[in-house]
């Protein structure tokens, strides 16, 4: 871990966007990777010997982002097959390229360029569902991100294993080795409903239990997809995994599109978490997550991109906007789903649905210096009456400059110290020429 002293002085600080407070003039001294100090600049204690100091004159200054649902590989696949249904997509075009060409390889240059546009996009830590998690893992912690790596099970042969039976000792292998790690930690990731029959489902339950740690799967994605359960099994999906005892606390339900009231009371009473990838829920044509109501009604809700295969980016500002938008329109209340509630579901949201909060999500002592600055002094968010509302509804990625994880500064005034940013694009562009014959 980082042992080393930074002391930064912020014109905004925004420490917990729940409670829409933000601090003008306030400083943060980190220490050994957590927040040691907070306070107004001008009651500052002495900062430790050698501590580097951060003069953050126009910027905003406030947790780092939590992507709850990404498939980081897949960032290789971007633009691969736009504009289709998601059924067509993935049956053919996304399914097939994997099947040829996901590797070892495949894998750490996809997730290293996820890693370097999340990190770039102010994204501190992020939970991924793909094959080869044990790679992705290593990358993380190579890089110094904060990552929850899905142990992946589906009822099909893939590169990565041959049956359900092998998925799940893969993944128990996988969790072993990470168990305690500082940075990275495991979740069971079931794909979806459709593609895992009730013995994995159950064994995964039983694992999950065992262990304490999440359940992360793809739910109530789309029309088809529930219909399809009901046709097969006499129920809608959600109510087959409370059957199996699988809707708790440490259930991550991703897209939630489909809900009924009954449903949602379910949820709010069993502390489920839901995650929202409002980007790629629309351009897939998948539906919309009533995400307003849900939070309305007590769920706990986080956000996520999904991968950049079909977003087509990892980008956790322009999600905050869009969701907030969207809210508005489904709900056809102004006053949905406000600028405050939109940062919390990026940060501290996502950091209840992966078993982090009380460690990252708020800026408070005690917890890891996981934190972005944003520049607000650019003429597109002049003047600034709010900061929360100008990062929500006004910036965009580009004026993110700088983002510690633990207190390490990952980026330093827009360039990333950890990554080698020219390596990466020769790598993505190399696997591009291979998997160009494979766009649809």
């Amino acid at each position: 871990m980082n042992s080393k002293s930074t002391l930064i002085r912020a014109r905004w600080l925004i420490p917990n966007p729940s409670d829409g407070r933000v601090l003008e003039d306030y400083g943060v001294l980190c220490i050994d990777g957590c927040i040691a100090w907070i306070g107004p600049w001008s009651e500052r204690a002495p900062a430790p010997p050698k501590a580097e100091q951060v003069e953050l004159t126009g910027h905003a200054l406030c947790p780092g982002f939590v992507n709850s649902h990404t498939h980081a590989p897949m960032s290789l696949m971007r633009g691969m097959a736009d504009d289709l249904p998601l059924m067509s997509w993935l049956e053919h075009h996304i399914w097939p390229a994997e099947a040829r060409w996901v590797s070892e390889s495949f894998v750490r240059a996809g997730a290293r360029l996820a890693m370097a546009e999340m990190i770039r996009s102010g994204t501190t830590a992020f939970s991924d569902m793909y094959f080869f998690p044990d790679v992705v893992a290593a990358e993380a912690e190579r890089i110094g991100m904060r990552a929850t790596v899905g142990l992946i099970a589906i009822d099909l042969p893939t590169v990565w294993a041959q049956s359900a039976s092998e998925y799940i000792a893969k993944g128990c292998e996988v969790q072993q080795f990470w168990q305690g790690h500082p940075l990275v930690s495991t979740a069971w990731a079931p794909h979806a409903p459709y593609t895992t029959s009730d013995g994995t489902l159950a064994r995964i339950g039983r694992l999950a239990e065992e262990h304490d740690s999440r359940i992360h799967i793809h739910l109530h994605e789309t029309r088809h997809e529930v219909e399809e359960a009901r046709s097969k099994h006499g129920r809608r999906p959600l109510a087959r995994l409370d059957a199996l005892g699988m809707v708790n606390p440490r259930l991550i339900a991703v897209h939630m599109t489909q809900l009924e009231s009954d449903e949602i009371t379910l949820l709010a009473n069993t502390g489920a978490h839901v995650v929202h990838c409002p980007e790629s829920n629309l351009k897939l044509a998948s539906g919309f997550c009533p995400v307003a109501t849900l939070m309305t009604e007590g769920v706990s809700c986080a956000l996520g991109t999904d991968g950049a295969a079909s977003n087509n980016d990892l980008d956790m500002m322009g999600e905050m906007r869009t969701a907030a938008l969207l809210a508005k329109g489904v709900s056809g209340d102004a006053a949905a789903l406000p600028a405050p509630q939109a940062l919390d579901m990026a940060t501290r949201g996502g950091a209840r649905a992966l078993g982090l909060d009380g460690k990252v999500g708020v800026l408070q002592m005690g917890m890891a210096a996981d934190m972005v600055a944003i520049d607000l002094a650019g003429l597109s968010t002049l003047p600034v009456y709010n900061a929360i509302s100008q990062l929500v509804y006004a910036a965009g990625r580009d004026q993110v400059t700088d983002v510690w994880i633990a207190g390490r500064r990952v980026l330093h005034t827009g360039v990333l110290t950890t990554i080698d940013q020219a390596e990466v694009a020769a790598d993505a562009r190399q696997w591009g020429l291979k998997l160009a014959p494979e766009k649809g």
